[in-house]
This record gives structure tokens, sequence and C-alpha cells, in this order.
């Protein structure tokens, strides 16, 4: 019994005890809440639904806690059911309904974790979207895994879910880009604006080697050849990179297609017919103030151009008229300014704000004995995805940035990360996952399944304590779900390795060498089984390898 069922058994009991007094039961709440308490002691869960309800139903709360105490206890799939304080609830659940936890893992195997409470959900989800000016730096990797992962935690919540990645192919930011380009072909030095780094001088030697007569063309047309073919060749490698880190893309949106196609025109022209643009001193402005940002916004300037939240506005549009219910964009920390313009933007054509989310990711800053590690190979100014996999894997590297919330600066201690030893957070969670697959590996050898295993022997504290952890991971999913942190996910695998651990140093799964198989050997190689399954779903949902042997 997980702690979801148990909350619905608790829920179906208050239904039962309060109508059976003439109690409104429409007091309840949708969800009953179940926790574990702190002191193992106290129980296996704990709730407080009597204190939440009693007042509501004019009872004292010992006394209604007390009802369904009993009422409880009468399940057999309760041991015990007390009251403790002014009314908490302590419940401690039968041994074989602990193993009914261990069983449904084994019947559902990579879907345990699975639900469709998320199935109403389109979603567009775009993430990293770095200017292809350069590789991608550290704020753009720490999207890249963290978009990934919640994609993912998304996905196993029922929602369809669309990676999107905003290619920003229009704007001054790509004509410094092509005037680097030629100023690196022509040895020149790099303009006071523009970008430096090995790879300005990579790319423009190849495009020279592929055009070799471009240095002679028009001006005009050599900055436009520098821009197409500059932009193309990084952009290959933004892609070649992220795909490498395990992060692939359903759709990459070009900016410029928004002016070309003339999304930017019709989307302003929308907002200049229901009223939320009007004209001030020559320029167009959003009424953004009336739908909660802090200020009007000019989205076509005065000299007829239009201005970046231009391109903002007809993107919102164009992701709403795509079937998307919700759009969530995450953007780095110099971009919370967005967060009120874009609910905005979204309001004003006639949409609902709250189907636009926005997700502020802190920096990340790489440490190596304690000294920030500064300089790139290639950037020449900032550390990037491909400098930071060189240092410590892709799988530690994805793990060290999805652990922790995005609300938070990351500092990356590279001597950790590269340790292999119980220090490193993702080699402590494989290792569990290898010792369980060794496990396994020697249970074959020695002839022993867990096929039709007694799961209620399973009352040691470590199988009881590792039981319930199992139990907590669907919830941990739907709460990583529902509040877009998949940092939750990580840390549970970390929670369930260490618990693991213990139950392994305290109970021997498989018999001495003197020994013979036992019933009780069966049933603690199940659990270990659906200890190895769980890990690997925790492991799958950050997009991290569950290594078979370390």
């Amino acid at each position: 019994m997980t702690p979801a069922d148990l909350a619905t058994l608790i829920k179906e009991t208050a239904v039962e005890v309060l109508s059976s007094r003439d109690l409104d039961t429409s007091v309840l709440p949708e969800q009953v809440v179940v926790e574990r308490p702190r002191n193992p002691e106290h129980g296996d869960y704990a709730t407080n639904l009597a204190l939440q309800v009693a007042k509501k139903v004019g009872q004292n709360p010992r006394d209604l806690a007390t009802w369904l105490a009993e009422a409880l206890a009468a399940n057999d799939a309760i041991e015990s059911a007390e009251i403790a304080g002014p009314g908490f609830l302590n419940i401690r659940l039968a041994a074989a309904a602990q193993g009914e936890i261990v069983a449904k893992i084994l019947q559902q195997g990579e879907n345990f974790g699975h639900s469709d409470h998320l199935s109403h959900l389109d979603v567009n989800l775009e993430f990293v979207s770095a200017n292809p000016t350069g590789p991608i730096h550290l704020g753009g990797t720490r999207w890249a895994a963290v978009g990934d992962s919640l994609g993912r935690v998304l996905e196993t919540s029922g929602a369809k879910v669309t990676r999107e990645y905003y290619f920003n192919d229009h704007g001054r930011q790509i004509d410094r880009f092509a005037i680097s380009l030629m100023a690196a072909a022509k040895g020149e030095p790099t303009p006071e604006d523009g970008y430096g780094g090995d790879y300005i001088h990579e790319i423009a030697a190849a495009i020279v080697e592929k055009h070799p007569n471009v240095l002679d063309l028009d001006p005009a047309e050599t900055q436009e050849l520098f821009r197409a073919e500059g932009v193309e060749m990084m952009f290959k490698h933004i892609k070649d990179s992220l795909h490498e880190f395990g992060t692939d893309f359903d759709v990459y949106f070009h900016e410029n297609s928004l002016f070309e196609s003339g999304a930017v025109e019709k989307a302003v022209q929308t907002l200049k017919d229901n009223g939320n643009l009007y004209e001030n001193e020559g320029a167009w402005w959003l009424r953004s103030t009336d739908f909660g940002d802090d200020k009007d916004r000019v989205v076509i300037k005065s000299d007829g151009d239009a201005a970046y939240i231009a391109g903002d506005i007809a993107y919102v549009a164009d992701k709403f008229s795509r079937g998307h219910n919700l759009n969530i964009y995450m953007l780095g920390a110099d971009h919370h300014g967005y967060i009120a313009r874009l609910k905005a933007a979204a309001a004003a054509l006639g949409y609902q704000a709250d189907a636009v989310e926005v997700l502020i990711g802190q920096m990340v800053n790489l440490l190596r004995d304690g000294v920030a590690v500064r300089m790139s190979k290639r950037a020449g100014t900032v550390v990037t995805l491909d400098d930071l996999v060189e240092a410590i894997g892709i799988d530690a590297a994805r793990y060290a940035l999805i652990r922790s919330s995005v609300d938070s600066s990351l500092d990356i201690d590279l001597g950790l990360w590269e340790s292999q030893s119980s220090d490193n957070p993702v080699y402590y969670v494989q290792y569990g996952h290898a010792r369980l697959c060794s496990i396994a590996r020697k249970a074959e050898t020695l002839g022993i399944t867990y096929e039709g295993a007694d799961l209620s022997l399973l009352s040691h504290d470590r199988e009881g304590d590792l039981i319930r952890t199992l139990g907590e991971f669907p919830a941990i999913v739907r709460a990583a779900a529902d509040l877009r942190e998949p940092h939750r996910v990580a840390r549970y695998a970390e929670e369930l390795a260490g618990t693991f651990h213990r139950f392994y140093d305290a109970c021997h799964i498989l018999p001495k060498a003197d020994e013979e198989a036992a019933p009780i050997h069966a049933a603690r190689l199940a659990l270990a089984a659906a200890t190895r399954q769980t890990l690997a779903n925790a492991l799958r949902l950050v997009g991290v390898s569950a290594p078979e042997k370390m």
C-alpha cells in the first residue's frame, strides 16, 4: 500500500465515519495528506485529517481521531492506528500491506511512478534557446539538463510535451557575430562589441576554406555570407553538443520566421483591433499594465521598426495557435522582467495568462579546490557545456545541474563530481543500482528466484524503511511535475540509495555460503528487485544512466 493508496483508504474511512454520525462529508479535503513521521517509532505514516475537519463538523479533534482510528484498525491492511497530541493519527501498516508496494513495483516495472493526472495538458516547453553566436554557456547547460528532465517528468505524469528551441536568428546580435567572423578572417582584432574566442577563428577559417573568395565580395555580400554560414555552423555545433548531452528537441523555431511570415504584423493588428495597443508620440504601446506588468511596453517604435517584444508577442500567439494550453519558458537570471510581460502579452491577445509560465534559472559557477574556474579553452571568456562534460562526464554534469532548485545559484565542485566515492551523489546512486544488479546476477547463479515470494515476511525495520521509501516515488514524481521541480526526483534517488545501502548492511539478501535458501531470502530478493527498478526509473527521469556494473 503506497502513501497514495493509504490516503484514499483514510478518506473512504472518514466518509463512512462521518456519514454514520450524520456529519457533513463535504468538508473533507479532496486529497488527504499522509506523511512519514520524523520519528519512526511513532508509526509508518501520520495524518492530521481529524484536526483539519473537526471544527467544521462541530466535533472534538481527539474524538474524531478516535473514531477514525477504530475504523482504520478494523482494516486488514492496518496493523495499528493511534492518536497523538491534539488529534494526530499515527498509522502502522500490516506487513502484508507493505509487501503490496513491492509487488506493485514488480508488476508495473518501468511504469511505476507513471500517472495520467496531467493528461489534460498540451505543453510547449521552451528551454536553452541560446543565441547561435557561441557555444552554450553554463546557464544554458543548466537549462539543457533541467528542461530535459522536466519534460520527462511531465510526460510521466500524462502530459503531452513538445520540447522547443527558439532559434534567435534575427537582430543585432547576429550582425555582431557576422562582423566578428569577418574581422577574424581578415586577421583584424575583435570588434569592441563583438564575439571573441578560438571558436570565432575556427568558424571564420572554415568559411574561408569553403568560400576562398569571400573577402573579395561586396562588403554587404561578405557580411551576409559570414552571417548565414556562421550561424549554420554554430548552430550545428550547439545541436551536436546538446544531443551528446542527452538533450534533443522536437521543434527548432526560427525567430526570423515570425517576421518573414507576417506573424508579427498579424499579432500587432490583433492588438490594435482589440484596443490593447495604443499610439503615443508616434509609437505603438501595449497596455501591459492592464494585465499586471509594471509598465506599458513599446511594440512598434516611432521609426516604424518593431521592438523586441513584438517578436515575443507573435511567438506567444503562435504557441497557442498550435494547440498548446500550457506554455513554459525557461529563461536565464537576467530575464526576470519577462514573467509579467509574457503573461501580459498572452492576456492582451485573449488567452489565459496562467497558461504562460516563466521559470528563471540562476547562475552556475565551477570550482576546483575552492577556486573559481572562469576561462574556457574555446570560448575565451565563459565556461561552456563542452568544458563541463570534458571535466566530469555527461552523467555527473546532468546530475549536478538537476539536483538543486533552479531558484538558487549553483556551485559545482569539479573535484567532488570527478571522485568515485559516496561523497559524489551521482556515483552514490549509480553504485546502488550496480550493486543491486550484482545481487540479481548472483541470485541467478545460485538458482534463487523471488517468484511467489511471501512478502509479508519483510518485517525488519530496515526492510520497512526501504519499502516506505519506495512507496513515496509516485508522489515524488507528481510533486516534481506539479511544481516544475525535477530536482525532487534526483534528491529522492539519493534518499532511496542511502536507504538501500543501510538495508543491505543490516539484512542478508542472499544466503551465506553455508546456508540453504529460505523464504526470507526470496522476499528480500523481491525487495531488492523493486528497489533496482525504482532507482532505474528515477535515473531515467533525470536522464542519467543506470549502470549494471561499476
